[in-house]
């Protein structure tokens, strides 16, 4: 692992990768957390399936996290920027060698990992993504990114949010806010809630699924 690098976990396709699916753990899980998911969206085993770990460490925990958090909503600008860099290289790195574009590639995550597929998937300085499944997440605010949902809806870029409308660490409302978001920039959003807290709810992975079959058809 270099110092740019980021350690992780894959499931590869059955056979010649259709397109790519990068799922970004929450905090206080890691690289293992989400790797069953790529199962459940994707049975057929279309698609590489990659999960990356956090870079930081969490004081008396054994997970990880992407970014410090002052407040929810507005990640610290130091340590954001810093694992903004750092996924941009592992995602370069991960198109050349798996040899899938961009376009065929989707950003997904739970609560901390949607911010970063969010971060990553708008950013106008990087490659369209052909989608953002974000489960229980927010589009940041914090100093030194914008989004650029105009570029990325001109690229085609579609995006699922699901959110539990019991959640008590990322209330719901960041969810509408993201949906209004994209929505006013030209985005395609396929829109969920739930009664659930803060989880992935099975009740939306079917929809999940059928999306991401879909966006990368």
């Amino acid at each position: 692992m270099t110092p740019s690098a980021l350690t992780y976990r894959e499931r590869p396709a059955a056979t010649s990768p259709a397109g790519l699916l990068v799922l970004h753990h929450g905090r206080g899980a890691d690289e293992h957390d989400l790797l069953p998911l790529g199962d459940v969206l994707d049975p057929e085993r279309r698609l590489h399936v990659v999960t990356p770990r956090a870079p930081l460490t969490i004081d008396g925990w054994p997970g990880r996290h992407w970014y410090v958090v002052p407040r929810v909503g507005y990640p610290d600008p130091a340590t954001f920027a810093a694992a903004y860099a750092q996924l941009a290289t592992f995602h370069d790195e991960l198109w050349k060698r798996t040899g899938v574009a961009p376009s065929q590639t989707v950003f997904g995550g739970f609560s901390m990992g949607s911010v970063m597929s969010y971060a990553l998937g708008l950013a106008g300085e990087r490659p369209a993504p052909a989608g953002i499944l974000a489960f229980s997440g927010f589009v940041p605010v914090v100093d030194g990114w914008e989004p650029d949902v105009a570029s990325r809806a001109a690229a085609g870029t579609r995006a699922f949010v699901a959110h539990g409308r019991r959640d008590p660490v990322m209330e719901v409302d960041f969810a509408r806010r993201a949906r209004t978001l994209l929505e006013a920039g030209g985005i395609a959003v396929e829109y969920h809630e739930s009664d659930a807290a803060h989880h992935i709810d099975p009740a939306h992975l079917p929809a999940a699924t059928a999306w991401l079959a879909q966006t990368i058809a």
